[in-house]
């Protein structure tokens, strides 16, 4: 039995890996800070609070377990957090990361990393995995410096970058589309940025994918994503849309009318042939994507 740590198991895409996982024969450790949130018990599945800003926890977390797989989701990722708190965002980011890899090493653990489109700048989008990174605020300094830690670790080792992604939240943890359709649901008006361009990603479209490179043993940089470039106004006007809300509750506005802490990459989206042809990666419609995802909240509505 396969012994596979999934770090960020508290997370929107650490708890759906851990589900996915769940359903195969592995022998899972889920780790997050403060107490499990998980949605689900298993015989396989124990859960253990570390903190990654601490070398200790890290390493005792790791040498427990003694993991064939660590896949590493836990992250500080809001890019204002990030960007009004440098110091733990760099510790979480950057430090948890070399903490994790340093503790994998004895282990020769496989290594999937879980990184991001904040990477690059945003300046042409539908980016390959050969394009060059050139973050534009802190929150992606703090990836690709981990991700430059990754490609040194000396076993085998994965990065996947992933775009907006969305879904059904597990706990409470809200994604845009998930928030904009609770605030539309209200009858509350969303004001969301019409010239920032992404590929937005379901949820369990990423996770399948990350298992797919975890149980082929796939080295290298995977882009992870949809494949329909839009606008985020684009989106929430589809999700307006598909929930039967009037699409004039959805205001548009460009970066430049809002202030925000940290600047966002206008133009970001993957091309994702790599994955469709080293993984057979197949992303859904964002159409398909939000059937699935307001399908599972009449199911589940928590």
């Amino acid at each position: 039995m396969r012994r596979i740590l999934v770090t960020g198991a508290n997370g929107f895409v650490g708890c759906y890996l851990l589900k996915k996982l769940l359903h195969k024969n592995y022998l899972l450790l889920a780790s997050g800070k403060g107490p499990c949130r998980l949605p689900f018990e298993s015989a396989n599945l124990q859960y253990q609070s570390t903190d990654l800003c601490s070398k200790e926890e890290v390493q005792r977390l790791v040498n427990n377990f003694q993991p064939e797989v660590i896949i590493h989701s836990g992250a500080i990722s809001k890019p204002d957090d990030c960007e009004n708190n440098r110091e733990a965002a760099w510790q979480t980011n950057v430090m948890g990361t070399e903490y994790l890899l340093q503790s994998a090493l004895p282990f020769r653990s496989d290594f999937i990393f879980i990184s991001t489109d904040f990477v690059f700048d945003g300046e042409k989008g539908m980016y390959s995995e050969t394009d060059q990174p050139s973050p534009v605020n802190f929150y992606g300094q703090t990836k690709l410096k981990a991700e430059e830690a990754v490609k040194q670790y000396p076993a085998l080792w994965s990065i996947v970058r992933t775009v907006m992604v969305y879904g059904l939240p597990f706990h409470n943890r809200q994604n845009l589309v998930s928030a904009c359709a609770a605030s539309l649901a209200k009858g509350e008006k969303v004001t969301i940025y019409e010239d920032q361009i992404r590929t937005p990603t379901y949820v369990e479209d990423l996770a399948d994918a990350i298992i797919t490179l975890m149980e082929k043993r796939l080295n290298g940089i995977f882009h992870i994503s949809g494949n329909e470039e839009m606008s985020l106004y684009e989106m929430i006007k589809r999700v307006a849309r598909f929930i039967s809300i009037n699409e004039d509750m959805v205001i548009p506005l460009k970066e430049k009318d809002r202030y925000q802490a940290a600047r966002r990459p206008l133009k970001t989206g993957f091309n994702i042939s790599k994955a469709e042809n080293e993984l057979g990666y197949h992303p859904l419609s964002f159409d398909k994507g939000l059937e699935k995802t307001f399908t599972l909240a009449s199911i589940n509505p928590h």
